[in-house]
């Protein structure tokens, strides 16, 4: 692996200082790419009235961003093995910055979904960063560092909350993406000035076909799984993109295997190591995001309920805050355990204490505090689970594969997120509870999605458990030595 900072780190407390300075940058691009996804959350209700838009309409304004994400993730990744990861780290955030403006000057609905169309695109950010740190970091620096990126995303949406709120309540809506567009400016300076480019590339040529049967069937995959609520799971819509979506993946699978230079090397996501954190990731997704849809809604509905805490958006963003923090606080304890027991342990310590906290969950919810602890015990699971699978991906393929297998890792765990909320509003629908004429999630439902969650924590455990055994620091070497 060629290391643009290795041969400075050993020099002196300036080469030091600049390894730092990269790391901070990337992880803050990382964190401002997830306040673009959060930032919408305290409005989405009111987009109906702001945009002059049925709700079913509005909403494409949240699946947009989620479609556009999943298509760009694996083919920036895939160029920025090919090009430079910091050139399409920076064409990214660009993205973010434009769609961020077209949103702040829009009032009716399409230039909104084009701007957040324009914003999911820059959702590569995590995974091209995570990537550029085994290219320009020295070897001792690699898991904490990977850890405190992949914390990144969690810490923006958990900060993003209630200041969204706040903004949301107090200023008009414009605001937010104003703000979004201003800190992603902020942030494409600072990799300029600080961020170097890696000198690792792929070369060959793009796979165009490739791409646009992956694109083709994750839209398909993922449409039917976001709107099938809405359109009814045994409409034909639904069922005919679900159908077409298996038959583009199993021709696009048999063509990737057959050309030369593919947009993903099936044979290296097959490999054990990679295909199980895979695996693990899809699970570990669902797991995460099973908290997300449950712990606002407890904390928002009416206390009357006998369930609900009654309290504001902005107050359910100041109680979920802390989450975040910790997840930041155990990446670098998550980097240690790594470093001493490799990235499986670290790997299923995580899933455990996830299912701990899903767990914690089914007796305590009843009281605010009860939401803040489960909340930082999920958290720091996903901290432990979410800063060892780079580390795993990285330890599995070559350098010059990073951005690739990066992605495509992190669209997994995206690929999870989707489907337990797909699952998860079937499951709140169907137990329900009326109140005052309106239904509403009865505890069950909350309690029956929580299960899920710890379910999904312990399935990502099992597939862990299935990762090889590898000695202490046997991921050190791979990370120098790039093995195929």
């Amino acid at each position: 692996m060629s290391h643009t900072l290795a041969p400075r780190t050993k020099a002196g407390p300036s080469a030091t200082n600049r390894s730092n300075g990269v790391v901070a940058v990337l992880a803050l691009a990382g964190i401002v790419v997830s306040l673009m996804q959060t930032l919408i959350i305290p409005i989405v209700p009111e987009l109906p009235r702001y945009l002059d838009a049925s709700a079913s309409n509005a909403a494409w304004a949240i699946t947009a961003t989620l479609l556009a994400a999943a298509v760009a993730t694996p083919v920036v990744g895939r160029l920025g093995d090919m090009f430079g990861k910091r050139r399409l780290l920076l064409v990214s955030i660009v993205l973010l910055v434009s769609g961020s403006v077209v949103c702040a000057l829009s009032d009716s609905l399409v230039p909104v979904i084009v701007g957040r169309t324009l914003q999911g695109l820059s959702a590569a950010v995590v995974p091209l960063g995570i990537s550029m740190m085994r290219d320009v970091l020295p070897a001792e620096r690699l898991a904490g560092s990977t850890a405190l990126m992949s914390a990144s995303l969690g810490v923006g949406g958990a900060l993003g909350l209630p200041a969204a709120a706040f903004i949301a309540d107090d200023y008009d809506w414009h605001t937010l993406f104003w703000i979004s567009a201003v800190l992603g400016a902020a942030a494409l300076a600072l990799v300029v000035l600080v961020v170097p480019e890696s000198e690792e590339r792929t070369g060959g040529s793009f796979d165009l076909l490739g791409s646009l049967g992956l694109s083709t069937a994750l839209v398909s995959l993922l449409l039917a799984v976001s709107k099938g609520g809405d359109w009814g799971w045994t409409s034909a819509t639904t069922l005919g993109l679900l159908a077409g979506a298996v038959v583009v993946f199993l021709a696009w699978g048999w063509y990737e295997l057959r050309t030369d230079q593919p947009l993903v090397d099936l044979r290296t996501t097959a490999r054990r190591q990679v295909l199980f954190t895979n695996l693990a990731s899809v699970a570990l997704g669902f797991s995460m995001f099973a908290m997300s849809l449950v712990l606002p809604q407890v904390l928002q509905l009416p206390e009357q309920t006998g369930y609900g805490l009654g309290r504001s958006m902005l107050a359910v963003g100041l109680i979920l805050a802390p989450q975040g923090l910790v997840m930041m606080a155990v990446s670098a304890v998550s980097a240690g355990i790594t470093r001493a027991k490799g990235p499986k342990v670290t790997l299923m310590i995580g899933a455990v204490v996830v299912a701990a906290g899903y767990g914690l969950s089914l007796v305590l919810m009843s009281e605010v505090w009860h939401i803040v602890l489960v909340a930082c015990v999920i958290g720091g699971g996903v901290g432990f689970a979410y800063g060892a699978m780079p580390a795993l991906i990285m330890s599995a393929v070559s350098a010059s594969e990073t951005a690739a297998a990066n992605s495509l890792n992190t669209l997994m765990r995206s690929m999870g997120t989707s489907f337990a909320s797909a699952l998860a509003g079937v499951i709140l629908a169907q137990l329900t509870t009326d109140f005052g004429g309106y239904p509403l999630p009865s505890e069950n439902g909350f309690k029956s999605v929580m299960a899920l969650g710890a379910g999904a924590a312990v399935l990502a455990f099992l597939l862990a458990s299935f990762l090889p055994r590898r000695p202490a620091g046997a991921e050190r070497a791979e990370a120098s030595g790039a093995q195929a």
